[in-house]
C-alpha cells in the first residue's frame, strides 16, 4: 500500500522558521507531482506550493518569498521550508502526491496532517 507520512510540525514564534518533510512509500513507480495543502479553523484547504517531477514550482501568493519546496527524488520525499512565519500560516498541513504504480494506474495520496502554530 503506498502512503505519505509526514513530520516536522511545531509551534514557533511570527518570524521565525520551520521545515516540513514527506516521504512517499510502498510500490511507486514514478512520482509525478508532489505538494503541500494547508487548513486553518473555519477555512477550507488551499494550495500552499507544488513540485513536478520536472521540478517546476508552483506558489501561493500569499508564501512567495517566503516558503521553498523542494525534493529528494532517490528518497521521495518532498519538503517545505518555511521562513518568516507570520501567525496567519497557522494552519494543518498536508502533504499530496500523484503518483504511478508499476502497473501504471495513478493514485492520488494525502499524508496525515501536521500542526503548525505560529504565535505572535
Amino acid at each position: 500500500q503506498m502512503q505519505l507520512v509526514e513530520s516536522g510540525g511545531g509551534l514557533v514564534q511570527a518570524g521565525g522558521s520551520l521545515t516540513l518533510s514527506c516521504a512517499a512509500s510502498g510500490s511507486i513507480f514514478r512520482i509525478n507531482t508532489m505538494g503541500w495543502y494547508r487548513q486553518a479553523p473555519g477555512k477550507q484547504r488551499e494550495l500552499v506550493a507544488t513540485i513536478t517531477r520536472g521540478s517546476s514550482t508552483n506558489y501561493a501568493d500569499s508564501v512567495k518569498g517566503r516558503f521553498t519546496i523542494s525534493k529528494n527524488n532517490a528518497k521521495n520525499t518532498v519538503y517545505l521550508r518555511m521562513n518568516s512565519l507570520k501567525p496567519e500560516d497557522t494552519a494543518v498541513y498536508y502533504c499530496n502526491a500523484a503518483v504511478l504504480s508499476p502497473l501504471l494506474k495513478e493514485n492520488d495520496l494525502w499524508g496525515q496532517g501536521t500542526q503548525v502554530t505560529v504565535s505572535s
